[in-house]
């Protein structure tokens, strides 16, 4: 049952995020923002939706309701280390993968058309903001006008990063490179299914008509899909507290590497849709964004509500955190050093995230601690 709950969970989850992402890019293009805007906040925030709410209903719930088990701390923490690591590894390991595909079959080239500025600002800031967040948890548990301190400070940190973003000039921008708004198909009385989800743009025939929906639909639709992803966290937490207690597997584990992989499905997703049409910027943007928003914001909870220490039974949770600067130093360095991004460079993300992965798997996360 547990398993039915979770896939359902999930399910719904990427359901909500899919109709967020819809929604939140018209959004963009209806305030005429710029690509990093659009990419590195906007879609980076919402596909981080289902990852984030997985620590904040393990972590605040329990905090503000009462209630909750004792493995909910250490799923929501597991969450909140889990998601950079996973975006830093594996989804730049799938996006670069897609590239090598789409390259083969002679749909794209191998170097990606990204904008350097925008994407080197965003690892910048990842760096800067993760380095604080990893580094209070070798402050004295009992400092908490330090925890503080450090969570304020990345809420701030934040906060510049979407000003910055939010003030670069837009770029010119075209309505028929948009997935049609799902929620404009209710709208329509023809003959066509309603659920009609045209993945790629380039599937619209040439002359067809662009449609700009009107704002409130466009906000309808990203509330409906914000609801969705919180009802399906909500049902995944309680699966995964449930289903790691009956099997006698630490729930880190399930939280820091089951739980990203599917949650992170969006920003693959995307990713892979954007690079397919040429889209680098935003398919990079995507991912880079969500890591910057992951580090700011998500391990102010664990900073502050829970016990965000550095011990012998967490070692192996916050080891992912090196995995990550592993993976974004050497994917970003050259980048940074040459002025440009090859796709060969995101595959070094796999090697590290199996690595990783297969440590924590022979050395569960709470073994040091008995």
């Amino acid at each position: 049952m547990d398993l039915v709950l979770l896939l359902v969970a999930l399910a719904i989850i990427l359901l909500g995020a899919e109709l967020f992402t819809n929604g939140i890019e018209w959004f963009g293009h209806r305030l005429n923002l710029a690509e990093g805007a659009v990419g590195s906040v906007l879609a980076a925030v919402a596909t981080a939706m289902p990852e984030t709410l997985i620590p904040v209903i393990a972590i605040v719930g329990p905090t503000i309701f009462g209630g909750g088990s004792p493995n909910s701390a250490e799923i929501g923490v597991g969450a909140i280390l889990g998601a950079p690591f996973m975006l830093s590894t594996l989804a730049m390991f799938v996006t670069g993968l897609a590239i090598v595909l789409f390259s083969r079959r002679g749909r794209r080239g191998m170097d990606m058309a990204v904008n350097v500025r925008v994407l080197g600002r965003d690892v910048i800031f990842f760096l800067v903001a993760y380095t604080i967040a990893i580094a209070s948890a070798f402050l004295p548990a009992d400092l908490r006008i330090g925890r503080w301190a450090v969570a304020i400070g990345l809420v701030v940190l934040y906060a510049v990063y979407v000003r910055a973003h939010f003030t670069d000039p837009a770029e010119e921008g075209d309505a028929s490179e948009l997935n049609t708004l799902h929620l404009s198909r209710l709208t329509k009385r023809v003959s066509r299914p309603l659920v009609d989800l045209d993945v790629f743009p380039h599937g619209r025939e040439e002359g067809d008509a662009v449609e700009h929906p009107q704002l409130r639909i466009i906000v309808t639709q990203v509330v409906a899909a914000l609801a969705l992803i919180i009802i399906g966290a909500q049902v995944f937490v309680g699966a995964v507290e449930h289903l790691s207690g009956a099997i006698g597997l630490d729930p880190r584990i399930l939280a820091l590497v089951i739980a990203p992989i599917a949650t992170e499905l969006p920003e693959k997703f995307n990713s892979v849709i954007w690079v397919r049409s040429g889209k680098d910027t935003l398919a990079m943007g995507n991912i880079s964004g969500a890591m910057v928003f992951q580090s700011c914001l998500p391990t102010v909870l664990g900073i502050l509500f829970t016990e965000w220490t550095f011990q012998a039974s967490s070692a192996l949770a916050f080891a992912s955190a090196g995995a990550a600067f592993v993976s974004t130093i050497l994917i970003f360095g050259l980048m940074l050093r040459r002025g440009r991004l090859h796709a060969g460079s995101l595959l070094i993300g796999g090697p590290i995230y199996l690595a990783y992965v297969g440590a924590a798997l022979l050395l569960p996360a709470g073994a040091a601690a008995h």
